[in-house]
């Protein structure tokens, strides 16, 4: 708890009403995070109400403020560049700082008898010669594996000429991806020749190579050499297949697509990046602690492209986020050039951002352990259910029973879409006679509820989502205890099919279809699977004990309170029937005598 709090609500509510910037301060007074605000004091006053509904990452951030001082600006834009300018100046911990670790990316041309073309990071190489230097290596592998597929370059590790004819040609020779250099057929000029095609065409682009060879060709043809004719066709066709399959978005030159992940309470970011209608480079960026989603697009976007020097006119991004028209503002006065965020609702360019989105979540899943499908699993729930953040905590309920009698509860818990089996809980069910799931699932859920609102750690923090085994009659026994103990959480239930499989979602309206997404399909059954398979073991167990209880009852003087003792020490049969006379003396409060007497019972009859 910060105990500055008291200090910092009160200077917050004296904050005047106006645009501008706020820095906070931790112990030390260095600045941990700027932000800006359209109105200082109602920004700056919501990090410190005791009951805001904050992210881990703001919490964190508001435990350790200890001051803020704050700059009033002319309008919100003006705030917007000083923010940005600030957040470059002082680098704050809880700010997003994007750290370009990439280096320069080079393509290398060998100097030798048959020269080789690769991807480099360096030019330490004194004996090649190098194209570049290009900021994005996603651009530079693409363009040399386009370029060694297309003039059918080796790119074995053979060493020519001295490995001429020791091996068989490999597989790319036979499918006809290399030329089978390695059969010593072709000179050195020859080869050099084709090598330098293949530069000319690194350096000038697709078009112009097409439109090169296809003279070639014509000339070749002319000339009644149809061996060489043939196979710069074959090369025309080899870059128009390749270069057919780079995405394009409908008529757009310039553009970029912006898609971010969020699980796990992390987060990360993908830019694609198209220009002359060509995908030519990808970046990823790992955000760390996620939050909300619209603020973190905007913090994100802000940084990138206020640092960029080229700024394309279109800018795609998968969701809404904060400040947007600012941001455009901003960067129209820092290109030079009108700027538009766009987030698209359907066609090829939510096929595009939905790409972006995927990008990001497979990285974001390398960086954290966790699958791709995992990831994309949980954000697809949040988009069917329509939750305002994605459920990294998700509880669910089931009840159990034999018969009318032995009637439990189970609650499991699913933290980052993994089953959490420290926070897995047991009910007995007390206050329901006969068998009736739906007061004894409002006993399960008030209980759980209760414990929390009294302060018990064991029962923190509430789920962002909580899921019954059942359908409409569940959710609307469920609601009537939130709503009489005041607590907001997403509610739904899980339907079976006849086959006791997952169907479908139940909530307070009707049904939702399910079993189209295959990684949510897989993980509300596993949750249903899971939640089942707790709650029936524990009633298994308690009918075990009931029955054990039952048999010790048998002798003389052990009733059932001393039955259910011996039951809570030694928990199992086999514990029972290894316990001494002396500690079954201890555990029922009985005589020696008696305990001996019961002793020779467990042993006959266990």
């Amino acid at each position: 708890m910060n105990e500055k709090l008291p200090y910092l609500r009160d200077k917050a509510n004296h904050l005047p009403t106006e645009p501008g910037v706020y820095l906070m301060k931790n112990s030390d007074g260095k600045i941990i995070y700027v932000g800006k605000a359209k109105r200082l004091k109602n920004r700056v006053t919501s990090y410190f109400r005791s009951n805001s509904q904050h992210t881990a990452k703001t919490l964190k951030l508001v435990d350790n403020i200890r001051d803020f001082d704050f700059i009033v600006c002319k309008s919100e834009l003006d705030a917007l560049v000083l923010e940005c300018s600030l957040i470059k100046l002082h680098q704050p911990k809880y700010n997003i700082l994007l750290k370009d670790a990439k280096g320069y990316n080079y393509i290398k041309i060998t100097n030798e008898d048959f020269p080789r073309i690769s991807y480099s990071l360096n030019t330490d190489d004194k004996n090649a010669e190098y194209i570049g230097p290009f900021t994005g290596g996603y651009t530079v592998k693409l363009a040399v594996e386009e370029a060694n597929t297309i003039f059918a370059l080796p790119t074995c590790r053979k060493k020519f000429p001295r490995d001429f004819g020791k091996e068989r040609p490999c597989l790319n020779r036979h499918i006809g991806k290399c030329m089978g250099v390695c059969e010593g057929k072709i000179s050195s000029e020859e080869y050099k020749k084709i090598v330098a095609e293949a530069v000319e065409y690194l350096k000038t682009g697709s078009k112009a190579s097409v439109e090169e060879l296809t003279e070639q060709m014509n000339a070749a043809a002319e000339n009644l050499e149809f061996e060489k004719a043939a196979r710069l066709r074959d090369r025309i066709s080899a870059i128009t297949r390749l270069t057919s399959t780079q995405t394009i978005l409908d008529y757009k030159q310039d553009y970029d697509i912006v898609g971010a992940a969020q699980n796990v309470g992390m987060a990360s970011v993908a830019v694609i990046k198209y220009r002359r209608g060509r995908l030519v480079d990808k970046q990823n960026f790992f955000l760390g602690e996620e939050y909300s989603g619209a603020e973190m697009r905007r913090d994100f976007l802000l940084s990138y492209y206020s640092s960029q020097e080229e700024i394309p006119k279109e800018i795609y991004v998968d969701e809404e986020f904060d400040d947007a028209q600012l941001l455009e503002q901003l960067l129209r006065e820092q290109s030079g050039h009108a700027v538009k965020f766009i987030v698209p609702k359907r066609g090829e360019g939510l096929s595009q951002a939905l790409l972006a989105k995927k990008n990001a979540g497979e990285y974001l899943a390398l960086r954290v352990g966790r699958t791709a499908k995992e990831i994309s699993a949980l954000e697809d729930l949040k988009t069917l259910l329509g939750l305002e953040k994605v459920p990294n905590i998700i509880e669910s309920y089931d009840i159990s029973n034999f018969g009318e009698t032995g009637m439990v509860g189970g609650m499991i818990v699913y933290r980052n879409g993994r089953p959490f089996k420290a926070g897995y809980k047991r009910f007995n069910i007390k206050t329901v006679e006969g068998q009736n799931d739906y007061a004894s699932m409002q006993e399960v859920l008030r209980r759980r509820l209760t414990r929390y609102l009294e302060g018990d750690e064991s029962f923190a923090p509430l789920p962002d989502l909580i899921l019954l085994d059942g359908g409409r009659g569940h959710i609307a026994a469920v609601a009537e205890v939130m709503e009489e103990l005041h607590v907001d959480v997403p509610l739904f239930g899980l339907v079976k099919d006849s086959k006791h499989r997952t169907r479908a979602i139940a909530k307070a309206g009707g049904e939702i279809e399910i079993k189209s997404n295959r990684a949510l399909f897989s993980l509300l059954t596993n949750i249903q699977d899971e939640v089942h398979r707790f709650a029936i073991t524990f009633q298994r167990v308690k009918h075990k004990q009931k029955t054990y209880s039952l048999e010790l009852t048998e002798v003389k003087g052990i009733g059932e309170a001393k039955a259910r003792a011996i039951l809570t020490e030694f928990k199992t049969k086999q514990g029972i029937k290894e316990a001494s006379p002396e500690e079954l003396k201890k555990a029922a409060g009985i005589s020696i005598e008696k305990a001996r007497e019961l002793w020779g019972f467990i042993q006959e009859r266990f």
